[in-house]
């Protein structure tokens, strides 16, 4: 792990597969990783927003994907393999990613990127003493560029010195 550096913490239904969506997004493409369910939405860009955000963060994958965001998600978006955050067996609810995720994170400063965060993970923000930022996203929708930069530069205020 780079400890001088937050975690990003990346859901991936809901964030980068916008699942929700009555059909695919223009600007996404649907691939078939597993067969027999519902095909993955995807767009390319993304891996260039987070190679970006890379810069700012270490990224971790918090998803029910879990090793699977290594093995395919990873490779599409020009991600080298990143930690992961284990979750209960599926399926599980939302807020059971909460305790997993405080283990994981400790006392570093996280942004944590999910369609369903949920009262307990913003009480769970809420009382940290380390900086926690929490950035919904629409399930239909997906990570959008304004949500890149409010990360970004969430980032860079964490590393500007602070007045005396």
């Amino acid at each position: 792990m780079t400890a001088d550096l937050p975690l990003l913490l990346l859901d991936v239904d809901g964030v980068l597969n916008p699942f929700a969506a009555a059909v695919c997004p223009a600007d996404y493409q649907e691939y078939g990783f597993f067969p027999g369910e519902e095909p993955v939405r995807l767009k390319r860009v993304h891996g260039r927003w987070l190679n970006g955000l890379a810069e700012h963060f270490e990224i971790v994958w918090a998803t029910g994907w879990e090793e699977e965001a290594n093995e395919f998600l990873a490779p599409f978006l020009g991600l080298e393999r990143l930690p992961v955050v284990f979750f209960p067996p599926k399926p599980f609810e939302p807020c059971e990613k909460v305790p997993a995720v405080a283990a994981f994170v400790g006392e570093r400063a996280a942004a944590w990127v999910d369609d369903a965060l949920t009262p307990q993970a913003r009480a769970w923000a809420d009382g940290r003493a380390a900086a926690t930022l929490l950035v919904d996203t629409d399930p239909c929708v997906g990570l959008t560029w304004s949500a890149v930069e409010r990360l970004s530069g969430w980032s860079m205020d964490l590393r500007r010195p602070k007045a005396e």
